[in-house]
């Protein structure tokens, strides 16, 4: 009897030694996943998650920064929607995403289909993404010089073509317009690096095959590059959009929200309430509706692209 159990219980012991050290493996896994999160988890507490509460808070208040916040319920939110300039700072946002985003996605994409098929060249890839690696303050403040009427180098070529001098950000028609160009000099680096990342998981296969069986280059793009691309271009479109509706620092440089208003877009009208007429209720409840607006888009932009679903799978 007892020659039968020695086995069975060492059996046993092996397999409690085993569990044993599984789960202190895992313990160690969890701790050291943790510990890898930390910094960003902090980060995003104490810049993101925090700020956005307190703000929802001072939103249903009257304060000035210079006395303590007075609770006045709904009023800010009333108030706003009964405000004409913040509905033309709505519809100036919605204006400016609509010139920079098409023009931005279409030159992003030709980029990376041009990268993908004529060159590897890591210089090639670094001179694209290099305008997004330069602040936009700085990049505003080397267009507005470019495009000075008197003294700028590119009305100086207009002028030597014949075609006259332009004020770009100094014409209310033209102003909106010279902004969302600038910024699309400066991110279309950007986008092609991520479609290019694109392109690059798609298989070589599938433009093999399809070359076999005839298909031109606009239906190898149209059927099989644009359909394994929708992950990223549902990542470029949301981040892409909810940033042109934030768009400041660039206006804040070259146009100050003028001329006449015309560039004085949504957030730049939030940053005047806070900090120039001292609304800071005011201003926080414009914050949170453009904050809901831009989740309403996210929420609807990836059912409409189907984000979770994947087409190379």
């Amino acid at each position: 009897m007892n020659s039968l159990s020695e086995p069975l219980v060492e059996h046993r012991s092996g397999t409690l030694r085993r569990t044993w050290s599984s789960g202190r493996m895992r313990r160690a896994e969890m701790w050291t996943a943790w510990a890898l999160i930390l910094p960003a988890l902090t980060g995003f507490l104490v810049f993101y998650a925090w700020p956005t509460l307190r703000a929802i808070e001072i939103s249903f208040t009257d304060w000035n920064l210079m006395r303590a916040p007075h609770f006045v319920g709904l009023a800010n939110y009333t108030e706003m929607l009964s405000d004409g300039q913040f509905w033309n700072g709505m519809k100036l946002s919605a204006y400016y995403v609509a010139l920079n985003i098409p023009m931005q996605t279409v030159l992003g994409l030709f980029l990376a289909v041009a990268m993908d098929r004529l060159t590897k060249s890591v210089f090639v890839k670094s001179i694209v993404l290099l305008p997004y690696l330069l602040s936009n303050v700085l990049v505003a403040m080397l267009w507005l010089w470019m495009l000075d009427p008197m003294l700028g180098v590119v009305n100086a070529a207009l002028d030597t073509i014949g075609l006259g001098r332009q004020p770009f950000f100094g014409d209310a028609g033209q102003a909106l317009v010279t902004v969302a160009a600038v910024n699309i000099w400066r991110h279309m680096g950007l986008t092609a690096m991520l479609f290019l990342a694109g392109l690059q998981n798609i298989p070589r296969d599938l433009y093999e095959a399809a070359a076999l069986e005839g298909a031109s280059e606009w239906r190898i793009f149209r059927r099989i590059t644009l359909p394994l691309l929708r992950p990223v271009m549902v990542f470029v479109l949301v981040t892409s959009v909810t940033g042109s509706f934030q768009i400041f620092d660039t206006i804040a440089v070259t146009t100050q929200g003028g001329p006449l208003d015309s560039t004085r877009v949504l957030v730049y009208y939030i940053v005047q309430n806070a900090f120039t007429y001292y609304k800071m209720g005011y201003a926080s409840a414009m914050s949170m509706a453009l904050c809901v607006l831009m989740l309403l888009y996210t929420v609807v932009q990836m059912r409409v692209m189907r984000a979770a679903e994947n087409d190379l799978a």
